[in-house]
């Protein structure tokens, strides 16, 4: 199945280039690379890949430049990877949409578990019905939660936080996203509301909050839930 999967790869430096292709071929995908930024928004035109993996520090355009005009006319899945590790840049990314971001340098293993979750989050337009991983399932269409056999009891709040981030479980949702999905376009940037509602979500849900098998913490950035085992 990977095989009909062509991934196009925005990166300048080509020894970086080399060893993702060669990491990517090896795991049954097809890869075509560029250099630039115009020649990599050129090629998602003509291609249309199925997923694209983006360096940030291009040498003829930012690559926020490049992600921004990206989405601006296609959902296709985004990972950035980028040497650069400051939160902001994480956060700003995200923010524009990408999937995911991935820091150089990286677990070759990272890398391609990131592509496959990313790859099956947009496979089909409907999110699955039901979440699964672990002991803990979600029926979304109910709005019933189950820990290990017993119903959870949340608040509305608390289960619009966690059915949020279980519909897109694998990915990184940032602070602001989440704000301004469940309180709205006009929240005030304020994420100790948020950081509340998400402790008395782990104290319901995590056996250890200070140790998640369900909601991680993306320091700075946002939250990324457990993928989902049932889709």
């Amino acid at each position: 199945m990977n095989a009909r999967i062509r991934i196009l790869l925005i990166e300048d430096d080509k020894s970086t280039c080399s060893y993702i292709s060669a990491l990517l071929d090896k795991n049954g995908y097809n890869v075509t690379t560029a250099l630039t930024g115009r020649e990599g928004l050129s090629l998602a035109a003509s291609l249309c890949p199925g997923l694209i993996l983006l360096d940030l520090g291009l040498p003829d355009m930012d690559g926020f430049q490049v992600l921004e005009q990206l989405r601006s006319w296609s959902h296709v899945p985004i990972i950035i990877v980028s040497a650069c590790n400051e939160e902001q840049d994480k956060v700003a990314a995200l923010d524009l949409g990408a999937d995911d971001y991935v820091t150089k340098p990286f677990y070759p293993n990272e890398l391609t578990a990131r592509i496959r979750t990313a790859l099956r989050h947009n496979r089909g337009s409907a999110p699955s019905q039901i979440y699964r991983t672990l002991n803990l399932e979600i029926d979304f269409d109910k709005r019933i939660i189950h820990l290990e056999g017993r119903r959870i009891h949340l608040t509305q709040i608390e289960y619009q936080l966690l059915s949020l981030l279980a519909e897109n479980a694998g990915r990184v949702l940032t602070y602001n996203m989440i704000l301004r999905r469940i309180w709205g376009p006009y929240a005030e940037k304020n994420n100790q509301i948020l950081r509340v509602n998400m402790a008395n979500i782990r104290r319901k849900i995590e056996k250890n909050p200070a140790q998640p098998q369900y909601v991680f913490t993306e320091v700075g950035v946002g939250y990324r839930m457990r993928e989902n085992e049932n889709g």
